[in-house]
């Protein structure tokens, strides 16, 4: 009898054991299908087609993780926010990635990683209306959120101290969308992550913040809630890396740095001024665009940052027209007449081609191209100094986020006289840049984004897609 049950037992234990010997482990899942499946959303603080391709903070990082693990990177856009976290129950994909808080409630449906950024909800409300001090001040008046999102569990907790709280929850909008209504006056407040909100309120200069809902919310990654944790493991070992590195904060730099630089007067003026005075000058910026492989609106946000579109400009340098070209550079580029708004463009185009081809090759997109800008703005040689005092000061000189801080030292005498062409204007090339920077995003956003037609719904796997080893 009790040699039966022994035997029983051992029998039962045998079988269980070789279930969990067979159980897969995800990261040998992920690298014998050689592709890291993320879902994610598209949006500014995730993924987005930019310059050179798909771009934005979490693409950089998942595209770092997926060379870290030696595969290739698979991305899918959810339709909505409430499809995330589904998708990663029900195995579609490896891990979410979107800008995700690290809530209770999605911690009993999903593992999170490491936290990479931390953020404030911030409640938002609409210039010239009444600024609410608490989230009491919002009763009876239109408060709208994403649904199944963060803001939905920081609204539940207040209203155990604010019983007559009352919010409508939106499944179908992002919170692109809800603020966009915010400043329509179409709603009154809506919450939003403080990251969404600095790059939001460029574009929609009319929206202000009341205050932060709740503070310091890690953001993470989210995994399938599984025994096996070596996917996450391994990403705690990559997110680690990164912060040791300081390649986690040159890709916060990339995406945020330049948003700090908000002037409500002067983005609403350029608003202003993209629908009377940018379409008397659009195709000429797309055709000198297309020539040179330049995005038309970035050459547009030059001209606005040169000129404000105005072909009779003449500055206190002695440059000249639309596109601010001194005398020695129009006849260099075969501008006779500067003032000429078609010649202008088509010969800034050109200059700023040829800074870009100066810069040297290797390095990478977008920071090639914001190099080029302030080679444009103060000349290729003081900008390779800039990127000398870079490597001096143990920078990369192939990043524009370390040479940026480089462009004010050309000021200071301890560094400009280390360098082959002394002295210049540094600190005004980089904001000339940051400032270029924040005109093209407000550009790309009023023009609806890629310039390329958006696959069909069927191709959800479209562009995002990207191939890394």
């Amino acid at each position: 009898m009790r040699s039966g049950l022994a035997i029983g037992v051992t029998l039962l234990l045998a079988v269980l054991l070789g279930t969990c010997a067979r159980q897969p482990v995800l990261l040998d899942e992920v690298q014998r299908s050689g592709e890291l499946r993320v879902i994610t959303r598209n949006s500014p603080i995730t993924v987005y087609q930019g310059l050179d391709g798909p771009e934005g903070p979490e693409y950089d990082l998942l595209r770092g993780f997926a060379s870290h693990l030696g595969v290739r990177l698979v991305i899918v856009e959810a339709p909505r926010f409430a499809d995330l976290l589904q998708a990663v129950e029900s195995g579609e994909a490896h891990l979410a990635a979107a800008g995700l808080t690290v809530t209770a409630e999605r911690a009993s449906r999903v593992r999170f990683g490491p936290s990479y950024q931390s953020v404030d909800q911030q409640l938002v409300y609409r210039r010239g209306t009444p600024r609410p001090d608490s989230l009491a001040d919002t009763l009876g008046k239109r408060l709208e959120v994403v649904a199944e999102s963060s803001y939905v569990d920081a609204l539940l907790d207040a209203r155990q101290e604010i019983p007559g709280l009352v919010w409508t929850e939106n499944p179908g909008a992002d919170a692109g969308e809800l603020l966009s209504a915010v400043a329509r006056g179409e709603l009154d407040y809506t919450v939003v992550d403080s990251t969404l909100f600095e790059i939001y309120r460029r574009f929609l200069p009319d929206l202000r913040v009341a205050f932060s809902v709740v503070s310091g919310e890690p953001l993470a990654w989210a995994f399938p809630k599984r025994r096996d944790d070596s996917l996450i493991q391994e990403a705690e070992r990559y997110l680690a890396k990164l912060r040791s590195s300081g390649d986690l904060a040159y890709i916060m730099e990339r995406y945020y740095g330049h948003k700090n630089r908000f002037d409500y007067a002067g983005t609403t003026k350029f608003i202003r001024d993209t629908q009377r005075t940018l379409p008397r000058y659009e195709a000429r910026f797309r055709e000198a665009g297309a020539l040179h492989g330049i995005d038309w609106r970035l050459l547009a946000a030059l001209g606005y940052q040169e000129s404000h579109w105005n072909p009779q400009a003449i500055s206190d340098k002695g440059a000249r027209g639309l596109m601010m070209l001194t005398g020695n550079t129009a006849v260099a580029m075969d501008v006779s007449n500067p003032f000429d708004a078609n010649q202008s463009i088509l010969g800034g185009a050109r200059y700023l081609a040829k800074m870009r081809d100066r810069v040297p090759a290797h390095v990478p997109e977008p920071d090639r191209t914001w190099m080029a800008m302030a080679a444009y703005n103060m000349g290729y040689a003081h900008l390779r100094d800039a990127r000398e005092i870079t490597r001096m000061t143990g920078g990369d000189p192939d990043r524009w986020a370390d040479v940026k801080e480089s462009l004010p030292l050309l000021m200071q005498r301890r560094w400009y006289s280390q360098v082959r062409f002394g002295y210049a204007r540094g600190w005004e090339t980089r904001i000339f840049v940051e400032n270029i920077r924040n005109y093209y995003d407000i550009l790309v956003h009023l023009t609806g984004g890629a310039e390329e037609p958006a696959p069909g719904e069927a191709q959800r796997e479209r562009a995002l897609t990207a191939a890394v080893r």
